[in-house]
């Protein structure tokens, strides 16, 4: 972790950590710097291994709750967004979130940007993540990461602008040198774009909540693409 927040720091980047909730009650100091450091910690369960899915709708609120409480204990801010571990979610989980005031969730797959989505406790904007992480190139290059998220980039900036594009890493995967190493590398490049904006989840649902809610996020987009 702190190899990842120094790489951040070092390009002037503002992040958002996903945190399992027992993480803050192991390493809390640790925890603690995400926020000292200007970054955003997202919700992301109690443990890695217990899946909402797994979980009566009640249980799963409790666990939202719980996680979120000693992750506000641990930090001294709470929570703005969530992301479910192993992105398994229930029909009830968007609620639940929006239920404790929370203005983001990384959880969908049906959109590749953000969006507004209502929900009977009140809206949260989705926000998509990353189709391609670190733990995809254990057995392969880390060289990769480079080749897909430099075509994607290029791709995005020259054919569907504006576009999103969520770069994600695991700690115990990217903050290994030789994957942190590609993503210096990534953000050096994509740092010479004067019409890129990096923002932390928390940035883009504020933006989402203020600009988007009625916008037309995907078929007059392409369509009316050159």
């Amino acid at each position: 972790m702190w190899r990842i927040l120094a790489l951040l720091n070092r390009h002037g980047i503002r992040g958002t950590f996903c945190v399992n909730a027992r993480c803050a009650e192991i390493f809390p100091e640790a925890v603690a710097a995400i926020i000292a450091q200007g970054h955003d910690a997202a919700g992301h369960g109690y443990l890695q291994d217990q899946l909402l899915t797994a979980l009566e709708p009640g249980e799963e609120q409790a666990v939202i709750r719980k996680s979120l409480d000693i992750l506000e204990g641990a930090t001294g801010k709470r929570p703005s967004g969530w992301i479910s571990p192993v992105t398994a979610y229930t029909a009830h989980t968007r609620r639940f979130l929006a239920a404790d005031k929370l203005t983001w969730h990384g959880d969908a797959r049906d959109t590749d940007l953000p969006s507004l989505v209502e929900t009977p406790a009140g809206p949260i904007v989705q926000i998509p993540g990353s189709d391609f992480t670190d733990n995809r190139v254990i057995r392969s290059s880390p060289q990769d990461i480079w080749d897909v998220y430099k075509e994607t980039f290029d791709y995005l900036r020259d054919r569907e602008p504006p576009a999103f594009l969520a770069l994600s890493l695991h700690c115990h995967f990217g903050g290994r040198p030789m994957i942190t190493a590609v993503y210096d590398k990534i953000f050096s490049y994509m740092r010479r774009h004067d019409d890129v904006w990096f923002s932390s989840f928390g940035e883009i649902a504020r933006w989402v909540m203020d600009t988007q809610r009625d916008a037309d996020t995907h078929p007059r987009r392409l369509l009316s693409t050159p």
